[in-house]
């Protein structure tokens, strides 16, 4: 009994102690990232007030907020999922775009009920978003051929051939920047407030869908255990090579439903810039969730408060807005850094 208790208490420690190291690392990240506002002559404290400001100071700057992490919680649920198979999927930028154009297409050339033409929209999002990770999984499955640069060379081929169609078949007859035509009103997703519209509750309901399937399902149970060690899992009769397609299936849906949400409810039109990198970025938000379902919202929130307060401290503080990267760069460095992290937690003497 006694060594049962050990065994949940050195699990419960093991929990805090990955919920703390991201804290941290953001703390450091934050430290670091006023050196750099000391070398560029700006007020340290006057400058994260006005990130702060910036960020959360009104409720439209609240709204904006939410806007921005919205896609990131989409595309860092995207790539913890790959993730979780022992998957790098460098491509749910590629698969945003393709998932977009998508639905931006089922949008405007369809006239139906905005019970059919909504739930369409989504469907063939999240279709075309898996097809193109699932397409990376299966030439890793088939031919050996690695995620890293299939998925990579994927995302040049998904904005190249989405130029193509902004500019060609797909282009707004009414002329002006390559894009498509609007949406239809009943492809629209309500809004909110300013541009925030209710795919913040889709991504949040996301979250928890993806955060049971891992940790709930037989299907997550396979992925995570491939992810651990597939050898071990082959041999304990898992197929490997479905489970990494199934996957990377799983986590371009994912990314195609952040286009899905960025076309009908912010943008209401496709344009190949309809990404602000959000892609890339979800890989820097799962990493500093430590590819946690349920960590991945208040991860992505951070990103997006740094990237909608970056403006209002480069206005209110003439801070560089480029600090802010920065300091997204710190923290990504200090989460991969995680023994420097650890070396700042409290040592258990022996």
């Amino acid at each position: 009994m006694s060594v049962q208790k050990h065994m949940k208490r050195k699990k419960q420690k093991g929990q805090i102690i990955e919920i703390i190291v991201p804290i941290i690392a953001v703390i450091l990240a934050l430290l670091v990232g006023s050196i750099f506002i000391a070398i560029s002559g700006k007020s340290i404290v006057h400058s994260y007030m006005a990130l702060l400001i910036g960020a959360f100071g009104s409720k439209s700057s609240i709204a904006e907020t939410l806007v921005k992490t919205v896609p990131l919680i989409f595309c860092g649920l995207s790539v913890a999922f790959a993730f979780r198979c022992g998957v790098f999927n460098i491509g749910a930028e590629g698969q945003l775009l393709v998932g977009a154009a998508a639905a931006a297409y089922v949008g405007y050339a369809f006239t139906l009920p905005s019970f059919i033409h909504l739930p369409l929209c989504f469907l063939v999002a999240i279709i075309s978003g898996g097809l193109w990770g699932g397409l990376a999984g299966y030439l890793k499955a088939r031919f050996g051929a690695h995620e890293v640069i299939t998925t990579i060379m994927l995302n040049f081929v998904a904005l190249k051939f989405t130029e193509f169609l902004v500019n060609g078949p797909m282009k707004d007859p009414l002329g002006g920047s390559p894009k498509t035509p609007h949406m239809q009103a009943t492809a629209e997703l309500l809004r909110l407030i300013v541009r925030l519209n209710v795919s913040i509750f889709i991504a949040l309901i996301a979250a928890v869908v993806i955060y049971y399937l891992l940790n709930r399902t037989t299907v997550g149970y396979e992925v995570r255990a491939v992810g651990y060690n597939p050898l071990a899992a082959e041999y304990g009769g898992i197929n490997v090579a479905k489970n990494v397609v199934l996957a990377m299936f799983i986590s371009g849906s994912l990314a195609g439903l952040a286009g899905c949400c960025e076309v009908l409810g912010v943008f209401r039109y496709f344009t190949p810039d309809i990404s602000a990198d959000y892609g890339f970025q979800g890989i820097a938000v799962a990493l500093l969730a430590k590819n946690n379902p349920i960590g991945v919202i208040l991860s992505a929130l951070l990103f997006g408060a740094l990237s909608n307060g970056a403006t209002k401290m480069q206005v209110i503080a003439r801070t560089p807005k480029q600090i802010a990267s920065i300091i997204q760069g710190l923290v990504i460095m200090f989460v991969a850094a995680d023994q420097l992290v650890r070396y700042f937690l409290p040592k258990k003497k022996k």
